[in-house]
Order: C-alpha cells, then structure tokens, then sequence
C-alpha cells in the first residue's frame, strides 16, 4: 500500500471515533442547555401560579397565551415533607385537541396557603422530540465526517503528494536505473533540505555500484583475456606429450584426465569472457536474426553431439521469426538454452522446442524442480552434469537482459520449461 493511501485511512480511522464523540457531546450539551431554557421558564410561570393561588387572585386560565398547563391538587403534611424540593421530568402529556401525546417538561413543587395547607403544583411544558433531534443530529454527524474526512483526506493528499514529489522522482529514477548502462544523474532539483540530502547519497551509492561492477567487469575480462594463452600452451604441451612421450597406460589415462579438466577449464574462461563483453556492451551492431532458422541447427548439431543418449527433440516452428539482435548473441542466446536441455536429459527423454507468437519454449523431461529464484544465476547448478559449466543459463540471462527481453523457467507435469518472450 502507498504511503499516501495508508496515512488517509489512518485519518479517517482517527477522524471516525473523534467526530462520534464530538456527536455525543454536543447531542447532551444540547439537550441540557434547552432543558435549562425549559426550566427557567416553567419556574416563572410556577412561581405566578403560587404568588395569584396565595394572593387570592385569579389563576390563569389553561394555555392562556402559552402551551403551559398546570394542575394543583392538596396534600398531606407528611407528603409534602417528603417532597420539599422542585423536581423536574420528561414526560409524555396528552394534548385532547390533537388527541395525541406529545413529550413534555414538568415541574413539581410544594407550597402551604396562609391556612397551612399544603398543595402539590405541576407546570408543564411541551418540549422537543428528543428521537428526533438524536437522528436529525445523527444524519448532520454523518454529512460532517463525509465532508470533512473528503476535504482533510483531499487537503492532506495534495500537500503530501507536493511534498513528496522529489522522493517520488527519484522512485521513478530508480525503477529505471540499469545497473552497467549509462543513465542520466539523481533529480536533485528540490529546495527540501532531506530529500537533497537523500538524493545525494543515492547518487554517491549508485556511483560506487558503478565503479566496483566496472572494476569487476574489467577484472573477468582481464583475466579471462590473461588466462587464454597460458591454457593454450598447457594444452598444446598436454597434446605434444600423448603424442611423442611415450606414455605408459596408466601415466596416458592421467594426462587425458588433466586434459579433460584443462577443456573444461579453457570452456569456462571463454564464457567468462564473453559474460564480460556482454556486460561491457560490446556487442552494438543488431541486424535481423531468423531464430527458428537458429534452432533447426543447433538442433541437429546436438542431436549429432547426444546421439548415443537416443533423445528425442521435437520442434514446432511456423515459418521464419526475425527479431533485431546481435547475431552471436542471439546464437548464445538459442545455443545455450538447447544445450542446457540435452545435457540435463536423461537416455530416452524427450525434449520439445516451441515458439508461439513472440515466445521461445525449451522444456526437457524432469522429475523434481528447479529452484526458480536462482536457477539463471552464474555457477548455480541444479545437477552437476559433465561439460556444463553452470554458466550456461547465465549467458542467456545477460542477453535477455541486455535487449530487454522476459527469460523465466516453471515445471509443470513432469517437466522442466525454459522461455524467452521478445517484446512487441
């Protein structure tokens, strides 16, 4: 999840509880701010009630100018000291000219005549519905959080997305950063102390990246470069001696062995070299490659090479399929990917070369997958084979790699399946 979208639904998780509660406050603050209002004047209209009853004057009459209505009814002493303050309540009254009830405020209190007779006084009041006002209030709270959650989710996104916009051009700027290819500097164009700050230790770490992968590149290629005549003199010797020495058995059994070992050396100093000239760039030249051309013959080069394993390879080719690529890459490239199956086939397995649309398939028989993640890394071998040099998926990776092409492997019903997908 973003940063943005992760801080908006933190605000309005946190706006939700604040706004809920804010509801409560102000419902109850409400409600006692008009009772209050309600009570004041039911205290003047019960207070001119007593003062005409013990002056002796004419009461009001009912909802004489006013929704008020009163009742006074005499009591006992002992009542009367059970109840010696003012009570107020909510109550429903029934109004017989609408024939319905309505909710109400009371007031109740005690007062002794002249004669020492106590008498009970209730003044009543209609008052608000208070369901109403709670789901009226109920309904505004939901309009306020929206409104508000839209405008300080709005607001805080705009400010964010200003803010950050050096950190997400340079997110942008990494996603396109090719390790070994030339790119334009870090945008460091933001008056923002941090990000110039965080822009600049991007480019300092992408530079020292580029100085150790070029220090390497120059190292392989350099003793790949270095290795090559001394091997080839180690191997003309190793020949001069089978053929003029006059080896016993047993000595001839042990130099063949050395020379063996000496080709598979001389095998992988020359990938490692082309590895480097790969990474190096220094295959530019790109002309129009026919690649099912390419795997007819490979294909029969390596069915020459295995034809005592007995494997049989099919090919389902349609015509021509002409990609731009440097021709010895795109025959590393095929040669690599062939190879890779009929070394690591069993006697009597089966191998099938497709290409459907833009896609190149090599898949060979197998039982156990590969590991997926590292299987086109250098040196990486599932099964040691004799004459793989565990760079061969390697070398189909860098020139995938380097032309922007998909290369990926599965398996999937007992097979192992290699592909290289060329963009459109």
């Amino acid at each position: 999840m973003k940063l943005i979208y992760r801080i908006s639904l933190r605000l309005s998780l946190v706006l939700l509880p604040l706004i809920a509660l804010w509801a409560v406050v102000f419902y109850f603050t409400m409600v006692d701010e008009i009772n209050d209002e309600v009570d004041d004047a039911l205290e003047d209209y019960s207070e001119l009630i007593v003062i005409r009853m013990l002056s002796g004057e004419l009461l009001p009459r009912m909802n004489e100018g006013s929704n008020n209505s009163y009742t006074i009814a005499p009591v006992d002493e002992n009542y009367a000291a059970a109840h010696p303050g003012i009570d107020y309540y909510d109550a429903e009254v029934y109004i017989p000219e609408k024939e319905e009830t309505e909710p109400a405020r009371f007031l109740v209190t005690i007062f002794q005549d002249g004669n020492g007779q106590f008498y009970e006084l209730k003044v009543a009041t209609p008052t608000f519905e208070k369901d109403e006002l709670l789901e009226t209030i109920l309904w505004w709270v939901v309009w306020l959080y929206l409104l508000l959650l839209i405008t300080v989710v709005g607001t805080t996104m705009w400010i964010f997305y200003n803010s950050m916009r050096p950190l997400y051009a340079l997110l942008h700027w990494l996603d396109g950063y090719v390790p070994g290819h030339k790119t334009v500097p870090v945008p460091n164009n933001t008056s923002i102390t941090e990000f110039r700050r965080l822009n600049a230790a991007a480019q300092q770490a992408v530079d020292r990246s580029e100085e150790l992968l070029e220090q390497q590149k120059q190292f392989i290629g350099n003793a790949s470069h270095e290795l090559q005549t001394p091997l080839a003199v180690l191997g003309g010797r190793m020949e001069y001696m089978l053929d003029h020495a006059g080896l016993d058995e047993q000595t001839m059994g042990e130099v063949i062995q050395m020379q063996r070992t000496l080709g598979h050396i001389v095998r992988l100093n020359k990938t490692l070299l082309l590895l480097a000239k790969i990474d190096n760039g220094q295959f530019p030249e790109n002309t129009d490659v026919d690649i099912s051309a390419m795997i007819r013959e490979q294909k029969e080069l390596y069915d020459d090479i295995y034809e005592e394993r007995d494997i049989r390879c099919d090919m389902h080719l349609t015509g021509s399929f002409l990609v731009r690529m440097n021709e010895s890459l795109a025959s590393v490239l095929v040669s690599n990917l062939i190879r890779n199956a009929y070394v690591h086939s069993e006697a009597g397995a089966r191998i099938d070369i497709r290409i459907e649309g833009r896609t190149l398939t090599v898949s060979n028989d197998g039982v156990t997958p590969l590991d997926g993640k590292h299987i086109f890394e250098r040196f990486y071998q599932g099964s040691k084979r004799e004459g793989s040099t565990g760079l061969g998926l390697a070398l189909v990776k860098a020139v995938a790699d380097s032309y922007g092409l998909c290369v990926g492997y599965r398996f999937g019903e007992e097979q192992h399946i290699f592909s290289v997908e060329w963009p459109q």
